[in-house]
């Protein structure tokens, strides 16, 4: 039955020329990371051009910091163009989704707007990646019903703000929103699902350190991509982290990942709403071990 059904879906995402289904002869598939310190462009621009290229990377979201010059990052994209690189201009905090926070993506978005009017094609950015991570902040566990709504808010005005700088909007999103209900003005239903249907693409983190896992976990949220003909991306992490052993990659190494992700690939490669793999990030990238 399931392959009756992901062969339905082929189907009609090829016949209604969505992007997404690896059906499509144009569809490029993602390998992505986290630039979390944009210092690193300030302080060796080449050599952080020379590892996303060495990694194969297609796509970088690299953080907004205001206290770096746009002429720094008007190099680093142009340079990143040229190798086939696509930069997004990521930002996001919980705290977005207080009273007033939604200042702070406000803030990014004039930002980029400027930068972009101000910038040549071969120095813009590709799109705004946002990375807010509500049930970070207090309201989640204090007024779970109100954060939520806040952050779709939040989302929402984001979108508007994208579409005015003719961008796509990505979000990140932990595996666990599709158990996450919602009941508001914006509908009712899970909050995975919403997310995915009104951004343009999603990568989900999922944190796990084997092929199994990472499949079982994305399972809901690739056949939501699908339905939606929008593209998952499936985020990895490679950090030290306290938060168990079967999060990161760290203890494993780059090598052992590696031929985990290709599983992941493969399991996914011909079903419509899978679009590739995300590594975060570039710091604890650079330093793990590469065996």
């Amino acid at each position: 039955m399931k392959k009756i059904i992901v062969l339905v879906m082929l189907f009609f995402t090829f016949v209604s020329g969505g992007a997404g289904s690896t059906v499509n002869a144009n569809f490029t598939e993602d390998r992505a990371t986290w630039l979390w310190n944009p210092w690193m462009i300030v302080n060796d621009e080449l050599g952080t051009l020379a590892f996303l290229e060495n990694k194969k990377v297609n796509k970088v979201y690299v953080q907004i910091d205001r206290d770096i010059s746009m002429s720094v990052y008007r190099s680093f994209v142009e340079k990143s163009s040229s190798k086939g690189i696509r930069v997004y201009a990521l930002d996001g905090a919980p705290d977005w989704v207080a009273p007033k926070g939604y200042t702070s993506q406000n803030q990014l978005m004039n930002w980029i707007g400027n930068y972009q009017n101000s910038s040549t094609a071969a120095q813009k950015f590709t799109g705004v990646h946002l990375d807010v991570e509500p049930y970070l902040y207090s309201g989640w566990t204090s007024n779970r019903t109100a954060t939520i709504k806040s952050y779709q808010s939040l989302l929402t005005q984001a979108k508007t703000s994208a579409l005015s700088l003719k961008l796509p909007l990505e979000v990140d999103m932990p595996f666990w929103f599709d158990e996450v209900n919602y009941k508001n003005t914006y509908g009712k239903g899970l909050l995975a699902e919403w997310v995915i249907a009104n951004t343009n693409s999603v990568t989900i983190m999922a944190y796990r350190d084997s092929a199994e896992m990472i499949i079982d976990l994305v399972k809901n949220e690739v056949a939501l991509s699908g339905k939606y003909n929008k593209g998952l991306v499936v985020g990895v992490e490679t950090g030290q982290t306290s938060e168990g052993e079967s999060i990161s990659f760290f203890e494993e190494g780059e090598t052992y990942m590696n031929h985990e992700l290709e599983k992941v690939k493969n399991h996914y490669k011909a079903v419509s709403g899978f679009k590739g793999i995300a590594i975060h990030h570039v710091d604890s990238w650079m330093t793990m071990n590469p065996e």
